[in-house]
């Protein structure tokens, strides 16, 4: 493995040179990388739906139809998808954890907080565990794997290019971009899947390479599947304007249908968590589960694209698409809580197709004169349930249209999506993507400033300067201690040293009305506001911007607790976490852009930058290791400026670059590289140590 690791080391290395030497523009590196993603993100989704063929003619020996999978032994329902499960068990305990659940949470959180850093054993463990687990019978979809792979392509490789955050987030979402276009033959809908869903900015600066990566995955997808849409589309007319009414009430009905779904597939993981038994005795349990559900009603094993079309053509009567409903939810949330591997994109499409067929059976029954047929209700339906679930209105919208290329759907579709998310945003804060993250802690759509704020604690940024009086002090001290003072309050301690209080300007003037006959009886303890909201110094920033605005202060005391006791430190002021928190993003915005100066400076060690001033890399000399810069004296023996120490630190296994804003107290380390900015004489001069 290590003769691996030293071989791409050197490939890497290799190619990073030839592309210095090229002179590429920004521009142009990047979509050229777009290019390459794209075609192997559509790759990837031929090559996983090609292995869902073959595993499924494999695993049912040849009955790949929905009535020859109906009319094999009963006993074969229930064996194949739990070996499925037990496979799929057995890849997620001993391959990649990755590989288990919908896939597009994980993305999500590599984009968020591991700088777009994922596995490229992903790629493998993903697309062989999901296309046995749904032609095992699994009742997920094969989208979210399909991104997923996409994604770690897109990530590996930025990281083998050694490129900074920036590019590998723009990356990944180019993967993720691929993916979705190839499933589904629509490359518009793709692009704007990645920025609304995966990025969820629409205001994302790289936008081009998402597109060139979406489109060149389109390409192959149409090279070896075909230029024809994922299902087959009847025609679509609105028969009567009342019918618009229709849609209205569908937009209700799908929202709470995708409501339904999210808590139902939560609760199943919760169910699942708690067993404690390995993850391929899960897996058997899920797959006893879907095949007994199978032996009655196989529509819900796999994909179910073939029910999709039956829903859309009008051949599935209303009752039995109500049925379905219900039990797709079921066996998706089964199929996920117990550790199965695919999305939940395509049972989203399916709870809507049935969803509408239902529901359009029924309008048509009663309205047969001016409501279409039950088909075009599956169709709308489906772009209702998908919007409702992501909460992704506009990429479930343009899915839906590109799908059907007819523009009489587009207002129906924005009817029905558009109020069935809001409903669901209403009844559900989170989408069924982002309230996994939200349950490990991770909230991306707080966005950029809530991830910042969770990685800077209190005593990053903690006043120590703070005014403390025993509650026993005498009034007229308070007095003079709150004219003086460069602090709005005064914090008041008992004789152990723990905060009972605070006086401010408005506890003083209360009692200035009876100044002059109580100036000499009155001690802090009697003034003290005893409401205080303390902080702890191991509380995180975002925690604390929350009590700033519960209690609407501005200024908060900070303990640290010491044997038990707690002890006032300083004090923490609103300002102080906002000029910390633009500190930090300016840090982040700034490593990113000089991120790529750092791989060119590895080769070619020092950047003009103007007249006789140059950036310069350098590893730091042995008498630089595990010395302060207050110590080393930079600034003073060689007039130079450290900008940035970049250092490597290993977080989940995975090694990455972080960049650091050296202080005084800043120490150098084994392996950093530091950023140097001065005169190329004095750079010279250091280089020679």
């Amino acid at each position: 493995m290590s003769f691996l690791k030293r071989l791409l080391e050197q490939a890497s290395n290799t190619l990073n040179a030839w592309l210095d030497r090229a002179k590429l523009t920004e521009h142009t590196f990047v979509i050229v990388v777009a290019v390459i993603i794209g075609l192997l993100g559509g790759y990837g989704a031929v090559v996983i739906q090609f292995a869902i063929k073959m595993f499924k003619s494999l695993l049912w020996q040849g009955n790949i139809s929905l009535e020859a999978i109906s009319a094999i032994p009963w006993y074969w329902k229930i064996a194949i998808p739990t070996a499925g499960g037990i496979v799929v068990g057995l890849i997620i305990r001993f391959v990649a954890q990755e590989a288990k659940g919908h896939g597009v949470p994980e993305v999500m959180e590599a984009i968020a907080l591991k700088n777009g850093v994922i596995r490229p054993r992903v790629v493998v463990a993903k697309l062989f565990a999901s296309a046995f687990y749904i032609a095992s019978g699994g009742s997920v979809g094969r989208e979210g794997p399909v991104i997923q792979i996409g994604s770690a392509v897109g990530s590996s490789i930025g990281q083998f290019l050694k490129e900074n955050p920036k590019r590998m987030r723009t990356f990944v979402a180019c993967g993720a971009a691929s993916g979705i276009a190839a499933a589904f033959n629509a490359p518009v809908a793709g692009a704007l899947f990645a920025v609304e869903i995966i990025l969820g900015d629409f205001a994302v600066a790289q936008f081009s390479p998402i597109v060139i990566s979406s489109v060149m995955a389109t390409v192959v997808s149409r090279h070896f599947l075909g230029d024809f849409p994922a299902f087959v589309v009847p025609a679509y007319s609105v028969v009567s304007p009342f019918e618009l009414i229709n849609y209205v009430v569908l937009g209700f009905l799908t929202g709470f249908v995708a409501v339904a779904f999210i808590k139902t597939l939560y609760a199943s993981e919760d169910f699942f968590d708690r067993l404690k038994m390995p993850d391929y005795v899960k897996g058997a349990i899920g797959g006893i589960a879907i095949g007994l559900i199978g032996i009655f009603f196989p529509e819900i094993f796999g994909v179910g694209y073939e029910s999709m079309d039956s829903a859309m053509a009008g051949d599935i009567v209303w009752k039995f698409a109500l049925a379905l409903v219900a039990l797709k939810i079921i066996g998706t949330s089964i199929s996920l809580g117990s550790g199965g591997s695919g999305g939940i994109f395509a049972p989203s499409l399916f709870l809507g197709a049935m969803t509408g067929a239902f529901f359009g059976g029924v309008m048509h029954q009663f309205f047969p004169t001016w409501t279409a047929d039950p088909g075009a209700y599956a169709l709308v339906a489906m772009g209702g349930v998908v919007g409702a679930a992501t909460h992704g209105p506009i990429a479930a919208i343009l899915i839906i249209f590109e799908l059907t290329t007819e523009y009489q759907i587009i207002l129906p579709l924005m009817i029905t999506t558009i109020i069935a998310t809001l409903l669901a945003s209403r009844l559900q804060k989170e989408s069924i993507y982002t309230l996994k993250l939200v349950r490990k802690g991770i909230d991306i759509f707080a966005g950029r400033e809530m991830n910042v704020l969770r990685s800077l604690k209190v005593s990053d940024v903690v006043k120590q300067s703070i005014e403390v009086m025993e509650e026993n002090s005498r009034f007229t001290d308070v007095l003079e201690r709150m004219v003086n003072a460069n602090n709005n309050n005064i914090y008041v301690t008992n004789h152990d040293g723990e905060l009972t209080g605070y006086i401010s300007i408005h506890e003083i003037r209360q009692s200035l009305l009876d100044f002059e006959d109580v100036k000499e009886l009155l001690i802090a303890a009697d003034v003290l506001n005893p409401k205080l909201v303390i902080i702890d110094e191991n509380d995180n920033l975002d925690y604390v911007m929350k009590q700033f605005g519960r209690h609407e202060m501005e200024e908060l005391p900070v303990v640290s607790r010491m044997n038990g006791r707690q002890q006032i430190v300083g004090v923490i002021r609103q300002r102080d976490v906002i000029e910390a928190y633009n500190h930090q993003v300016f840090l982040r915005d700034m490593s990113g852009e000089v991120g790529q100066s750092f791989a060119s400076l590895k080769k070619m060690k020092v950047v003009h930058v103007v007249d006789q001033y140059h950036f310069s890399e350098i590893e730091p000399p042995g008498i630089f290791i595990n010395k302060t810069l207050r110590e080393l004296e930079l600034r003073n023996r060689f007039n130079l400026e450290l900008l940035l120490i970049r250092r490597q630190k290993k977080k989940d296994g995975v090694m990455s670059s972080v960049y650091i804003q050296p202080g005084a107290n800043t120490k150098i380390e084994m392996n950093d590289h530091l950023l140097i900015f001065g005169e190329k004489e004095k750079l010279d001069r250091l280089n020679r140590l």
